[in-house]
């Protein structure tokens, strides 16, 4: 069971005595941990570069699981996304005017491993028992439901003091389960259904939620819990979020609030038989980069939607550009392509990678025509 909890922050008084106090500007508030015996000083940032951002305490706390994500998720999309998805979540319930973010405190490591293994392995396991079945058969009758749990501490300033007022939990659920039939055999795939994955998602939130209310302190802390489809080994482009729900103070989760979003390739004939008019734009912008250079290996695109509107297109272009002027050259030509194809309502990222590195960047925020650009320089 973790044992890194977040105490009670309170406000520190900022003395000037024999230039031992710290030097700060207005832009920051310094408050000080009083949990028992562990006294430390540590600060709010004032400033707040978007609304959608939270403010984090500084010295910045790593998640007490640190590390797991790297090993548990198949893809490194999935990596990024489940837990960008999950800020995304937190927000409905979290405002970031109003509560700072803290990396998770309460489930380390050894809690995870043991939650994530099978019921057999692991006393608190929440997979399936495999107990005597071989590989197909625990495809099809006992396959791995879910493979990490992300945690999110939100904090909020009351009076002089910061208290933890919400935690938000991700569950990563697998889409497909992966088994060989033999030891050292070929790698088969099982696809699970949507129906599979949300029963026993939601199966395995509720007993989560019931675990975490027993750990000290999260007894009345409002949790909300997201569910996470993973993509497969082979996508680039991540899963997403399909659910969520807020268990309150004292209770468990109950009303479940569906979440449509989805990440789509373009272009493909998924991207040009499902949103054929944006796939249009992206061919066609597409076919003006290669006129200009065709020295790059493809140019991909990545819509994210949300309720089938499109909210953010990320487009990634790679090149074997060896000159400077050739890069600025190059990014100045998509400057204007930018403008010329993209609706101005439109968010677009523009990304120009090399084999060292990032070479570009440009950004085009809904209402704007032009694009900023940077490009980055040795």
């Amino acid at each position: 069971m973790a044992k890194k909890h977040i105490g009670m922050l309170t406000l520190a008084l900022l003395l000037t005595v024999s230039g031992c106090a710290p030097s700060l500007g207005d832009k920051t508030e310094v408050i000080q941990n009083t949990e028992e015996e562990e006294t430390k000083t540590v600060i709010i940032p004032s400033l707040q570069l978007d609304e959608t951002y939270y403010r984090t305490l500084l010295p910045y706390e790593e998640s007490a699981s640190r590390g797991l994500v790297l090993s548990n998720l198949s893809t490194k999309y999935d990596m990024k996304e489940v837990e960008n998805g999950l800020l995304r979540i937190s927000q409905n319930e979290f405002s970031p005017d109003k509560y700072l973010f803290q990396e998770g405190q309460y489930l380390d490591k050894s809690t995870l491993k043991d939650w994530l293994a099978r019921s057999n392995q692991e006393e608190g396991g929440l997979n399936p028992s495999d107990e005597g079945l071989t590989g197909e058969e625990k495809a099809k009758k006992a396959p791995v439901y879910i493979t990490h749990i992300v945690e999110q501490n939100y904090l909020e300033k009351v009076d002089n003091a910061v208290k933890l007022s919400g935690i938000s939990i991700g569950l990563a659920l697998n889409s497909t389960y992966y088994y060989t039939k033999e030891q050292y055999g070929a790698t088969f795939e099982e696809k699970l259904t949507q129906a599979q994955i949300e029963e026993n998602g939601k199966r395995i939130a509720e007993e989560v939620v019931t675990r975490l209310r027993q750990m000290d302190g999260l007894a009345e802390v409002p949790i909300v819990v997201g569910l996470f489809k993973q993509n497969s080994r082979s996508a680039v482009v991540p899963g997403t979020y399909f659910m969520y729900s807020t268990a309150p103070a004292g209770k468990n989760v109950s009303d479940w609030k569906g979440i449509d979003e989805e990440y789509v390739l373009f272009p493909t004939a998924d991207s040009q038989e499902r949103y054929r008019d944006l796939d249009t734009i992206f061919r066609n912008f597409k076919q003006d980069v290669e006129t200009y250079f065709t020295n790059y290996t493809s140019i991909i695109g990545t819509g994210y939607f949300k309720d089938k509107q499109l909210q953010k297109w990320t487009i990634t272009i790679p090149i074997q550009f060896y000159g400077t002027a050739e890069v600025i050259g190059f990014t100045q030509h998509l400057a204007g392509l930018i403008k010329t194809h993209f609706n101005p309502s439109m968010n677009i990222e523009v990304q120009v990678n090399s084999l060292d590195g990032a070479e570009a960047l440009l950004v085009k925020k809904p209402g704007e025509e032009e694009a900023y650009v940077h490009i980055y320089t040795q």
